[in-house]
C-alpha cells in the first residue's frame, strides 16, 4: 500500500483529499500544521508527501528543505494558493517534485501522486509486472495470468506494497504500518492470515518468508 503524509491546514480541505486518497486505497496521515508535519516527515517512512506551503506555525518550504538536508527522499508534492512562478521555482529548488495550484481536482492529485511513486520506485511504466502476476499503477487492477484477480482490500494493500518492491524483502512492521495505517492495537498474527489468502489466490511460491524480517514477492516458479 501507498503510505502518504498530508500537510494541510485547511480542514476541510484536509479532509475531502485524505477521503478521496483513502477510498484509492492510499493509507494517509494527516498533519494540520508545518511543525507537527515536518516531524512526521522527518521520523516516519511515507512513499510520497503532499505539502502545503502556507502552513501555521511553520512554512512548507522551510520544512521541505529541512528534509532534503536530513537525507529524506520521498517525493514532494507542493499543493498551494500560490500562483506566481516564482513560488513554484522555489519550491522545486528546495526539493519539490510536483506542484498543483488551488483549486484542483483529487483525482489529478491521485495520477500525480501515482506517478511520483512509481518513478521513485524505479518503474516508467504504469504496468508493473512480476512474473505471471501485473499491477496496473494506475487503475489499481491486478491480474494473473491475463485475468482480473479478485482482492479484498487489505490484501490489495499487502499485495501492492510487495509488487512494488518485487523481488526484494519487505519488512514485517512497513507492511503492518501500510495495513493498518500505523493502528497499534491490531493483532499481529492478522497480516499472515492475509498473505495465507494470497498464497492461496496467487501461488504458494509467489510470496517467500524471509524469516526474522518479512515477505518477498518474486515470480514463482511457473
Amino acid at each position: 500500500m501507498v503510505r502518504v503524509l498530508l500537510v494541510e491546514d485547511d480542514t476541510a480541505l484536509a479532509e475531502g483529499i485524505a477521503r478521496a486518497l483513502r477510498a484509492e486505497h492510499f493509507a494517509v496521515d494527516v498533519a494540520r500544521d508545518g511543525e507537527d508535519g515536518g516531524h512526521l516527515g522527518s521520523t516516519e517512512s511515507y512513499d510520497a508527501i503532499v505539502l502545503d506551503l502556507g502552513l501555521p506555525r511553520r512554512d512548507g518550504l522551510s520544512v521541505l528543505t529541512e528534509w532534503r538536508r536530513e537525507g529524506r527522499t520521498a517525493p514532494v508534492l507542493i499543493l498551494t494558493a500560490r500562483d506566481a512562478w516564482s513560488e513554484k521555482v522555489q519550491g522545486f529548488k528546495a526539493g519539490a517534485d510536483d506542484y498543483l495550484t488551488k483549486p484542483f481536482r483529487v483525482e489529478e492529485l491521485v495520477m500525480r501522486l501515482r506517478a511520483l511513486v512509481r518513478r521513485a520506485a524505479g518503474h516508467a511504466a504504469s504496468v508493473i509486472a512480476c512474473g505471471a502476476l501485473a499491477f496496473d499503477a494506475q487503475t489499481g487492477q491486478f491480474e494473473l495470468d491475463g485475468l482480473p484477480l479478485k482482492l479484498t482490500a487489505f490484501e490489495w494493500r499487502v499485495l501492492s506494497a510487495l509488487i512494488l518492491r518485487r523481488e526484494v524483502v519487505v519488512e514485517r512492521l512497513d507492511l503492518l504500518e501500510r495495513v493498518y495505517e500505523g493502528d497499534a492495537d491490531v493483532d499481529s498474527n492478522s497480516l499472515e492470515v492475509i498473505i495465507g489468502r494470497l498464497r492461496r489466490k496467487i501461488g504458494a511460491d509467489r510470496i517467500e518468508t524471509v524469516r526474522g524480517r518479512g515477505y518477498r514477492l518474486t515470480a514463482g516458479s511457473a
